[in-house]
């Protein structure tokens, strides 16, 4: 995501010690914060887009912060916990079994001494460089809605305001302050003194008017260790990034319509009822050249992962292939015998040299 996510106190910042899907994690001095998670969906209605996020934390920072580039006048509003819920259930792989009918390994006699089995995967329309257009609190985050007309001012205010952000940001902030883009800039703090992040945050839930579907990822490069993209889309269509920028060939996950419509996900698929699961790896972060763009794919073709559980045939519990193989064996022996029974009965002519 296109997002630069801090822990921040009194006490400085030190060099960026780990990285997420969000951006480049910075603890503060003798604090640490970890991004286990990040999930995401985009909504697209054909000129307004909504993107629902959620971040996963793990550590002891009392306070993190990050900042969102977002094409027009955003609003901002908690989003409901349910809705990642029912992403998961609806784009689960389904489980089929697969049978095969000679062993392999974990079969007997090929059982391996440990299992390898893991878990499943999955700018500034004013005169001043700075604009506050905003300000609201929203349970643990702080919000405040921005635009500017300078990349190195916008990173002053930051700072000043408690954002304190990676040396490189003015830089990577600039073609968005270039093309009169604005910013979701969000603090988050415990709502009791002495509570640390930790576990799922509320969601947040973004709403603007956009020309295209748009997924920042610019701050991304921030990162200095390999990035995970996993993004949701609701759109009429199915949907698909214009291009790579930067990081390996996106794979869809899911693709097919939302029949559902209870609940907080069937609300957000009215109008926009094919819902896309897109994946993506980026090794090298500081290779990606700009913001996912998300166009209508080729077809509506639906697509749902399948996970085969290999199994090894068998009849009343006995391996097909252990009676075949030992009635093979047999018959091999029988030939054998055979021949040898038939070549000692023949007569032994005279040698004429």
């Amino acid at each position: 995501m296109g997002l630069a996510l801090v822990a921040a106190q009194a006490g400085g910042i030190l060099a960026p010690a780990h990285a997420c899907g969000c951006g480049a994690v910075i603890p503060a001095a003798g604090q640490r914060v970890t991004v286990d998670r990040e999930e995401s969906l985009v909504r697209w209605d054909g000129r307004r887009q909504q993107t629902v996020l959620r971040l996963t934390v793990t550590g002891d920072a009392e306070r993190a912060a990050w900042i969102m580039p977002v094409p027009s006048r955003a609003t901002v509003r908690l989003g409901d916990p349910a809705l990642f819920d029912a992403l998961h259930a609806l784009t689960a792989p389904v489980s089929r079994e697969r049978y095969h009918f000679w062993p392999q390994d974990g079969d007997w006699p090929l059982v391996s001494g440990h299992d390898e089995r893991s878990g499943p995967p999955p700018g500034g329309r004013g005169g001043r460089p700075v604009g506050v257009v905003g300000r609201q609190r929203l349970g643990p985050f702080e919000v405040a809605r921005l635009t500017a007309t300078d990349p190195g001012a916008l990173d002053g205010w930051l700072e000043r305001n408690g954002f304190a952000l990676p040396p490189r940001l003015p830089d990577t902030l600039r073609p968005y302050v270039e093309r009169r883009w604005e910013y979701v800039a969000v603090r988050l703090s415990p709502e009791h003194a002495g509570d640390r992040l930790d576990g799922d945050l509320d969601p947040l839930h973004l709403s603007f008017d956009a020309a295209e579907p748009v997924y920042p990822m610019r701050l991304s490069r921030l990162a200095p260790a390999p990035q995970s993209l996993g993004l949701y889309v609701l759109a009429a269509h199915r949907m698909e990034p214009a291009s790579r920028i930067g990081g390996e060939r996106p794979r869809v996950t899911y693709a097919g319509r939302v029949g559902d419509t209870s609940g907080p996900l069937g609300e957000l698929a009215a109008g926009a009822p094919y819902l896309t699961a897109i994946g993506q790896e980026f090794p090298y972060p500081e290779r990606i050249s700009g913001d996912h763009l998300l166009r209508r794919a080729a077809t509506d073709d639906p697509f749902r992962q399948v996970i085969h559980e290999d199994r090894l045939r068998t009849v009343a519990g006995v391996p097909v292939w252990l009676p075949t193989a030992a009635g093979a064996l047999a018959a091999g022996v029988a030939a054998v015998s055979a021949f040898l029974v038939r070549r000692s009965r023949w007569p032994v002519g005279d040698y004429i040299p």
